[in-house]
């Protein structure tokens, strides 16, 4: 079933007005016609079971036929920090981990960063990124859409490592196996990933010295946009989010 997002819907038995994108995708693109049923999505995480009523100039005019709590997020909120990567691979990652569950994500720059937008670029690709999360969302029939930051500078995402459970830094130096360090009480973890080059040694102290720990995604060295999917998939793997 077609799932979309919106701020508000209503109680069982209202209409509600879908206008814009959204409004153009059943029309246009999912050639939907009265009768037909999808699900909205609210800010509160409950999920509207709604029929089409009525399509018009206006907008896709639908009546609410049963009210939810949404049930699809995972139990753990984990925030992506991932180093910026070259060309379109950080679209992949956006999408990917989204998908997985990801509840945030801030691109961070880095020493090692071959990717250093100005701030006009910065502003453009960050639109881009949150249009590609809000589609993922859908796909995924997710509760939220996803969080995605303004590019931060390192210094900046370690002075924020205070807030999470756990900060686990995934490092090509080596670290502890994922599962010694992922606890059932965790709820709220943040990951750190690097670019191509890998972080520089100060700058794992630096995130270490903030209260990070360093974890190991095994023996083989995986790409940039590689990593974060992997951490994503083994994290909620570990937190039991993938049954």
């Amino acid at each position: 079933m077609d799932w979309f997002f919106t701020d508000k819907a209503g109680e069982k038995g209202d209409l509600h007005l879908i206008t814009g994108e959204d409004a153009v995708h059943i029309t246009k693109s999912l050639r939907m016609s009265v009768g037909e049923v999808i699900t909205l999505c609210d800010s509160e995480k409950k999920e509207h079971l709604c029929m089409i009523e009525k399509i018009d100039s206006s907008g896709v005019l639908v009546r609410i036929t049963t009210k939810e709590e949404c049930t699809h997020e995972p139990t753990v909120k984990l925030t992506l920090y991932f180093a910026l990567t070259k060309g379109d691979k950080p679209e992949t990652v956006i999408q990917k981990c989204i998908e997985l569950g990801v509840t945030e994500i801030v691109p961070v720059l880095t020493d090692r960063c071959v990717s250093r937008p100005d701030a006009k670029s910065a502003e453009k690709k960050l639109k881009r990124y949150q249009k590609i999360a809000l589609q993922a969302a859908m796909q995924s029939r997710r509760g939220i859409v996803p969080d995605i930051k303004p590019l931060t500078e390192l210094k900046t995402a370690a002075g924020e490592l205070g807030k999470y459970d756990k900060v686990i830094l995934f490092y090509e130096g080596g670290g502890q196996p994922l599962r010694e360090l992922i606890m059932p009480e965790d709820k709220t973890i943040a990951v750190f990933i690097g670019p191509e080059g890998g972080f520089e040694e100060r700058e794992v102290e630096l995130l270490c010295s903030s209260g990070a720990r360093t974890a190991t995604l095994g023996k083989r060295i995986l790409r940039a946009e590689t990593a974060p999917i992997a951490a994503a998939a083994a994290i909620m793997f570990h937190t039991g989010n993938l049954e």
